[in-house]
């Protein structure tokens, strides 16, 4: 799934040159290897459990019905030798990076996890999607620096709050169904014109602790540049997602927060090194 990776992995960079930088000012690569390593096994993880664990509700949505899970393209044993190998190698990489993300990553996996639970028990699991992404940039700064920093939670809360934002318009998509096969989400709940108004407003929290990241981290004019981009895509964004007109979503959800995730990694690479940062 190649277009989910430029969800959270940018941002996971992202924290991991500010910490660089803010350490001594020069590139760690064994460190950054192990920290995208971490991060593409964790995705494969998240991914692997969401697709064994909501077969059932696949097959049941349109939408859904071609996984490959469902279709019988792909078996369950070689689903679940996947996890587990990608399981593995994530712990193995946390470890290699120090015994505070080796510690605290089975706290990721089941964050990461719970979210494909959480359609069962809340009619929020975008809450538990945003908490699983904001692991990100806050698990690569330790694997970084070895400790804890608020510069990474305010970062990992705006790519939590970014992601659970931007989930909240697209699940308004399956709320009819979710409805019918009994699969609990916030649209189902309470409607698409609360969620495309509480994703707004969550979008605003995320602008908001971008900001907060960037003044923390003392990034410079390159930097807030790129966040204004990011605000007028997320702007974009909520004007093609109507109420009466969800047929951007896919828009919406794949090709703007795809430049977000991009642009905005690129504008913070930009003006770290313009600063200082050195191979």
């Amino acid at each position: 799934m190649i277009e989910h990776s430029v969800f959270a992995l940018p941002f996971a960079l992202i924290a991991a040159f500010t910490a660089m930088w803010l350490d001594n000012s020069h590139v760690h690569w064994r460190q950054l290897g192990l920290i995208v390593v971490a991060m593409v096994s964790a995705r494969t993880v998240a991914m692997a459990a969401n697709r064994i664990l909501d077969r059932r509700f696949d097959a049941l949505n349109p939408r859904t019905a071609h996984r490959e899970l469902v279709t019988g393209a792909l078996s369950i044993a070689v689903a679940w030798r996947g996890l587990v190998v990608s399981l593995v190698v994530f712990l193995a990489s946390a470890a290699a990076l120090g015994w505070l993300p080796f510690a605290l990553s089975p706290v990721a996996v089941g964050l990461l996890v719970l979210y494909s639970y959480g359609k069962r028990f809340t009619d929020l699991p975008q809450v538990l999607l945003g908490l699983a992404q904001a692991v990100a940039p806050i698990g690569a700064w330790m694997g970084v620096t070895g400790g804890f920093s608020w510069r990474a939670t305010a970062l990992g809360l705006a790519v939590g709050s970014w992601i659970g934002g931007f989930d909240l318009i697209y699940s308004c998509q399956d709320a009819e169904i979710d409805r019918t096969i009994g699969s609990r989400s916030f649209p189902a709940r309470y409607g698409i014109r609360a969620a495309l108004r509480w994703s707004s407003l969550t979008h605003l929290a995320t602008v908001m602790c971008y900001t907060w990241f960037g003044l923390a981290s003392g990034l410079g004019l390159i930097w807030w540049i790129g966040l204004a981009l990011t605000t007028l895509v997320l702007v974009y964004e909520h004007l093609i997602v109507r109420t009466d007109d969800l047929s951007r979503v896919n828009r919406a959800f794949f090709t703007a927060n795809g430049f977000v995730g991009i642009q905005l990694f690129l504008f913070a690479l930009v003006d770290l090194v313009v600063n200082g940062l050195r191979p």
